[in-house]
């Protein structure tokens, strides 16, 4: 009888040895997750729940997991239930903004990383590093820089590292602070040299017009990942701002062949192409560019631009009605398609056209330049003159402003108002043979033969041959 108990004894001391509580899952887990091991931390957090349903730290810790795995409306639901055990759980706010933020509800995500700040603030828990970030990320989602700037710096405040200078610098670039995005991108590159932030950087000294600075970081970036096609692009974009446009193409050219379905680099490379003068070339690119992205205005923005350099402004029309289609907001597309109008001859769809373009930008010196142009061509000088002295107001180096508002000037008899306009012009642009031509005859209207005569002449020596008829029929 003594014999059957102590096997029986000797039986279950395995068993209960082997037996193991949730908090050792959970433990088992967090060292899971530490190296990686998604699947095998997922399971002990699993055991850890089945064992005991009420913890909440086992639910925000798988949450934990499914967002490495992608799992982020499954991270979202753990992160409830964690919440509902215990409504004060930073963590779990931190994981379902976190969550939110990889399904684009940024707002949403803002929410709980506040209730995540505000926990923290009281508790002085160490996630409050990762809600700032968090934070941060949301609001340079939703474009609010500044938002996103005062984020990170409490972030770097609290525990700098490589994301939130790169972050900030995104965000500083958003605000057109190159140069202090640089710096950030500087202070991330000093802790982490990778690619991306080389890319970035390079965009801001681009931005700046460093464009050689520009694509030395771009050469590095290509260095440290040779299959990165964005920096192919950028670099493209440097090269062509300076002028190397068969350069240019070459990385385009590299940008494809890494990503054929790569719309922005058929639409650079039209641009490229344009300038080198192959028009026909350019429009197969664009045509490209919107074969794969049909909503992009620009690329029918400047296929529209292409045709009206090779006089197909029905054409060119065409791609600006759709530009405008896209983006009714955009300025351009209608001082583009105005400029398409004059060019056959519909003055009032010019007008009408540069009228919208106003509205949406009333500080763009060329549309009322153009818009007294306009008016001019119909006859409507009192207009013209009134939009030219707006387009010399905001731009006063406007030289063919001022030719033309003289231009109109002499048309109603102020004679002595265009030789004026026609002295500022001049002045702004010695080489501008038609303000002399214009002069010259102002001059000779108002019984100035002799310097009306060498305006003249100046205008014949710089190639206006009709000088010369003027010359043969008043200076002789």
């Amino acid at each position: 009888m003594k014999k059957s108990i102590l096997l029986l004894l000797i039986l279950l001391i395995p068993l209960i040895a082997l037996a193991q509580t949730a908090e050792e899952y959970l433990d088992k887990g967090v060292a899971k997750s530490k190296k990686g091991d998604w699947k095998g931390a997922l399971q002990d957090y699993n055991k850890a729940i089945e064992l005991d349903p009420n913890f909440p730290l086992s639910y925000s810790n798988r949450a934990n997991v499914k967002l490495n795995l992608g799992d982020y409306k499954g991270a979202i639901q753990d992160c409830n239930k964690a919440i509902e055990l215990s409504p004060n759980h930073a963590n779990a706010y931190n994981n379902r903004g976190n969550a939110k933020l990889k399904l684009g509800d940024y707002k949403g995500a803002i929410q709980d990383f506040n209730k995540a700040i505000e926990i923290d603030l009281v508790e002085l828990d160490l996630n409050l590093t990762l809600a700032y970030y968090g934070r941060g990320l949301a609001k340079l989602k939703l474009g609010d820089y500044k938002g996103a700037i005062q984020d990170y710096d409490k972030a770097i405040e609290l525990k700098p590292n490589y994301t939130a200078y790169y972050n900030r610098g995104l965000a500083k670039a958003g605000l057109v602070d190159y140069k202090g995005a640089i710096q950030d991108f500087n202070k991330a590159i000093e802790l982490k040299p990778n690619h991306v932030a080389y890319n970035n950087r390079g965009r801001a000294k681009s931005n700046l017009s460093d464009n050689r600075g520009a694509i030395q970081d771009f050469n590095k970036a290509i260095e440290l990942n040779p299959n990165y096609a964005t920096a192919y692009l950028n670099r493209g974009l440097a090269k062509l701002k300076l002028g190397d446009y068969k350069g240019a193409i070459q990385d385009y050219n590299k940008a494809i062949e890494l990503n054929p379905n790569y719309a922005d680099a058929y639409h650079n490379r039209g641009a490229a192409k344009y300038h080198l003068g192959d028009y026909k070339g350019a429009i197969q690119e664009y045509d490209k560019a919107i074969e794969i992205n049909p909503k992009d205005a620009t690329a029918y923005l400047y296929r529209g631009a292409t045709k009206s350099n090779i006089g197909d402004y029905k054409g060119a029309i065409e791609d600006y009605d759709k530009a405008i289609e896209i983006n009714p907001k955009d300025a351009t597309a209608y001082l583009d398609r105005g400029t398409a109008k004059s060019n056959m001859g519909d003055y009032k769809g010019t007008i009408e056209d540069y009228d919208k373009a106003i509205e949406i930008n009333p500080k763009d010196a060329l549309v009322y330049y153009n818009r007294g142009v306009a008016k001019s061509n119909l006859g409507d000088y009192k207009e013209a003159i009134k939009n030219f002295n707006k387009a010399i107001e905001l731009n006063p180096n406007n030289a063919d402003a001022y030719y033309n508002r003289g231009t109109v000037k002499s048309n109603i008899g102020d004679n002595r108002g265009a030789i004026q306009d026609d002295n500022k012009a001049i002045e702004i642009n010695p080489k501008d043979a038609k303000a002399y031509y214009n002069r010259g005859l102002s001059k000779i209207k108002l019984g100035q033969k002799d310097s009306g005569c060498l305006d003249l002449s100046k205008a014949g020596e710089m190639g206006t041959m009709q000088a010369y008829d003027l010359i043969k029929q008043y200076c002789q």
